[in-house]
C-alpha cells in the first residue's frame, strides 16, 4: 500500500495512534485480513509510537483528569449518521464560549494534553483539506464526534464495526446498543480531558455522537442536566449516505475486507432501525426542556434560524455573541457542494426494496 504525506494523515486521523492495548482487545472481536496487514502495522505502530505519551500524561495529568469538574449540563448532538450532525456540531462548536473535541484531541486523546502543540503543527502542516469519506472540508481544529477519540481508548465503540466489517452488526448491538462498565469509565474520562483540553475560557460543551443516540440513559445518568439535540432525515437518505461512507472508511482504516454494497446496504438498514428503536424507547427518560427535535431539511436550508430555535429551546446562553460566530461559519460553508451518493444497481435496489 503506498500513501502520500495527506492519505497517510488522514488514515492517522482517522483511526491511528490506537493505544496498544485497544488494539489488542480488538483481536477478540475479529481477525485481522492478510490483505489489510499494512494498515494494520500503520495503526499500531502509531500506537506505540504515542504510548510513552500517554505514559506521561497519565503521569503528569491523571488527577487533573479524575477531578475535572466538567459541566453536566453539556449539549449533545445525537441522531442517525448522515443526518446533519456534523453540519450542526460545526455551527455549535463555532460559538466562542462552546467546547467541544476536535481533530487535533481525537487524533491521540491519551497524550493530547502532553503533546498538543506539536499534535496540532503535525496536523497542520500534513492533514488533506478535505474529509476522505464525503469531502467536507476540515483541518486540526474543526470538531470531531468524541465517538473517534473513545475508539482510541477501548474496542467498545461504533468504530469496532469499522476495524471488523465482516462483523459489523455483532459489533453495532455489543458497542452501541449495550455498553460495559469499563465503557463508561472512557466515556466520563474522555469527557472530562475534553474539558480540560479545551474548556478555558468557555461556558458549556458540546459532543456530537450518533452512537449515543441509543447512550440516552447513560448520558443521563452521567450528567444529569444533558441536553440533547436530535436530528432527522429521511431514512433511505441517511442509509444510502451511510453505506457509501463506511465503505470509504473500511478502505480507509479497516483490518478486515469490506463486504460487498448489497450486504453494506442490508446490515446498515437493519442498524439504523435498531438505533432509532434505542432512542425511541429512552426518550421518554429525557427531563422536560431538555429536549430539541431538528429536521435535516430545516438545518440545510435555514440554518440561523435553526441555531437560534435550539438556543432557545435547550436555554443555551448567549446568542447574542454566538449568533454573528455561526453566521460566518454558515458563510464559510456556502460553496461546499455535497458529493451525489450512488450505489451499485443492485445495492440502491434492495434500499429501495426496504425502505419502499
Amino acid at each position: 500500500m503506498v500513501l502520500s504525506v495527506s492519505s497517510l494523515s488522514d488514515v492517522l486521523v482517522a483511526g491511528g495512534c490506537v493505544r496498544p492495548t485497544t488494539l489488542l482487545a480488538g483481536l477478540r472481536h475479529g481477525a485481522v485480513a492478510p490483505q489489510r496487514f499494512a494498515v494494520a502495522l500503520l495503526l499500531s505502530g502509531s500506537g506505540l509510537l504515542v504510548e510513552p505519551f500517554a505514559w506521561l500524561q497519565t503521569l503528569w495529568y491523571g488527577r487533573a483528569i479524575q477531578a475535572c469538574a466538567c459541566p453536566d449540563d453539556l449539549v449533545v448532538v445525537i441522531g442517525h449518521w448522515r443526518s446533519g450532525t456534523t453540519y450542526l456540531h460545526q455551527l455549535l462548536a463555532a460559538d466562542p464560549c462552546a467546547a467541544t473535541a476536535r481533530n487535533q484531541l481525537t487524533v491521540a486523546p491519551q497524550a493530547a494534553l502532553v503533546l498538543k502543540p506539536l499534535l496540532r503543527a503535525l496536523l497542520k502542516r500534513t492533514m488533506s483539506q478535505q474529509r476522505p469519506i464525503d469531502a467536507v472540508p476540515w483541518g486540526p481544529e474543526d470538531p470531531q464526534e468524541d465517538e473517534v477519540g473513545l475508539a482510541r481508548l477501548t474496542m467498545d465503540t461504533n468504530m469496532a464495526g469499522i476495524a471488523f466489517p465482516q462483523h459489523y452488526l455483532r459489533n453495532f448491538r455489543r458497542s452501541v446498543l449495550n455498553s460495559s462498565a469499563a465503557f463508561e469509565r472512557h466515556l466520563l474520562e474522555f469527557t472530562r480531558l475534553t474539558w480540560l483540553y479545551e474548556g478555558a475560557g468557555k461556558k458549556h460543551l458540546v459532543i456530537k455522537n450518533s452512537a449515543h443516540t441509543a447512550r440516552v440513559g447513560l448520558l443521563l445518568r452521567l450528567f444529569p442536566r444533558a441536553r440533547f439535540v436530535y436530528l432527522h432525515r429521511r431514512p433511505i437518505d441517511s442509509v444510502r449516505s451511510l453505506t457509501q461512507v463506511k465503505q470509504r472508511l473500511v478502505q480507509l482504516v479497516g483490518l478486515q475486507e469490506p463486504p460487498s454494497n448489497l450486504r453494506q446496504v442490508e446490515e446498515t438498514a437493519a442498524a439504523h432501525d435498531q438505533l432509532q428503536e434505542a432512542f425511541a424507547r429512552s426518550r421518554h427518560l429525557i427531563p422536560k426542556g431538555q429536549l430539541v427535535e431538528i429536521a435535516y431539511d430545516d438545518l440545510v436550508q435555514s440554518p440561523l434560524i435553526t441555531l437560534e430555535r435550539i438556543y432557545g429551546a435547550l436555554g443555551i446562553s448567549g446568542w447574542s455573541m454566538a449568533g454573528g460566530a455561526i453566521a460566518a461559519r454558515i458563510a464559510k460553508g456556502k460553496a461546499y457542494q455535497a458529493e451525489p451518493v450512488v450505489l451499485e444497481p443492485a445495492a440502491e435496489q434492495r434500499l429501495q426494496d426496504l425502505f419502499s
